[in-house]
Order: C-alpha cells, then structure tokens, then sequence
C-alpha cells in the first residue's frame, strides 16, 4: 500500500490577459461596442460585468484541471453537473499489475484532519491512533483485494472491498462561471476538509492566473477568514 497527498494540474494553457480578451470581444456583441475595445479595456469591461452578475459572458471559457484525490471527493466532484468528467476506472484498473506497483494508492488523511474543525484541536496522541486505525483498515483493504484478483475475481468485483480513501484521478473540465459555482461551494468551511484541502490553492492559483473573474470570490473567503492570504 502506498500514501500518497492529494494534489491537482491545471491541464489548460490558461493567458488570463487574452481569455479576457476574448470574454469582452462576446460581451460587447450584447452592445455592439466593439469599436471600444483597446489593448487595456478587457480588465475594466469583464470586471463590469462580473460586478453586475453578467456572468453568461464567462461561460464561453473552459478550464481543464486534473484532481488526484480519494474516491470519496471524487463522488462529490461529479456532482457538478455542468461539468465534463473522465475518471480512472476500478471496473478496468487490475491494481494487482505491475503497472500499479502491484499495491493500491491512498491518499493521505492527515491534511484533510488538520482541516476539519472538530478534528484539528485533539491532542497529537489521539490523531495519532486515528490514523493508525485508517492505515490498518487500508492495508486490510488491499490485502482482501489483491486475494480475491489472485482467486480469479475480475476488478470490477474485487473493487467492492476497496475503501474510499482510494486515490483516483479525475479530469474536469468547467467553464468560468461554473468554476466559480464550485469553488464558492468547495472551498468554503463546511465543504469536506479533503476537498478543500484542493479547493483552497487551486482557487488561489486561478486567481492569480486569471485577473478579475476570480476577484470577488477570493477576496469574500478571505475577509471571512476562510482561506489565509498568502504573503
């Protein structure tokens, strides 16, 4: 068995300067004002519209980012409905192969403890036995796993005895305002602490790599002390 953290990859070329660009060539077909348009006007124009809630402007722009997460953050990824998804199968994945090592992957429960408000406070020893008590329980799983593949179990049926802390790999693919949608759901306090343990720095690098769409967001969650302001 091996622990790994959770992580993500932007998996798109993302120019924040020119997808502004191109949010305010679409918005101002609304008021045919192209002939407005300067090399220093996109910043003002999509800000106003974001301001004004005008947000069906942004949704002619995608992001793809590929999540390595538990299958329990997964399940609720998916239910982003305005959304694209391909995600690693346990139908057609033999984790038995050497391709995977032979052994299952697990994301590491410990950052998502230090995210979850009724857990971060409890003295080092408890958290200690806490995840001695997951480890065991994945070591189990892949042990039941790897001896029903070796009886002549096919994946998709092994795959019942595999726990939720399973690492998975999920690409999705939003549009902007879509994104927003999520990020004001998933990086919020009462989101899963394992989601937002990718919710919260992913947010933070959209916001730096795309100017004003990400603004109003970020600066929300950080005047509420929800995420931390990085120096």
């Amino acid at each position: 068995m091996n622990k790994i953290k959770a992580s993500y990859v932007i998996e798109s070329e993302i120019n924040g300067v020119e997808l502004l660009k191109q949010i305010e060539k679409v918005g101002r077909t609304c008021y045919k004002s192209e002939g407005n348009i300067t090399d220093e006007s996109a910043i003002k124009f999509v800000a106003g519209l974001v301001s004004r809630g005008h947000l069906a402007m942004i949704e002619h722009n995608s992001i793809t980012v590929r999540f390595i997460c538990d299958r329990g953050v997964s399940h609720e990824i998916v239910r982003h409905r305005l959304a694209s998804f391909g995600q690693e199968s346990t139908r057609y994945c033999n984790y038995s192969n050497d391709k995977f090592s032979n052994e299952i992957n697990v994301i590491d429960i410990e950052e998502g403890i230090m995210l979850d408000t009724k857990m971060c406070n409890m003295d080092e020893d408890t958290i200690d036995l806490i995840i001695l008590e997951w480890r065991q329980a994945m070591e189990d799983s892949e042990r039941h796993y790897l001896r029903m593949i070796e009886l002549g179990a096919t994946p998709q049926i092994a795959r019942d005895v595999l726990p939720n802390s399973l690492k998975t790999e999920i690409v999705v693919t939003m549009n902007l305002r879509e994104w927003i949608h999520f990020f004001s759901l998933r990086a919020d306090k009462p989101a899963h602490p394992q989601m937002r343990e990718l919710a919260m720095p992913l947010l933070r690098e959209f916001h730096e790599l795309i100017p004003v769409i990400f603004d109003d967001l970020y600066n929300k969650l950080i005047l509420n002390n929800i995420i931390e302001k990085e120096i």
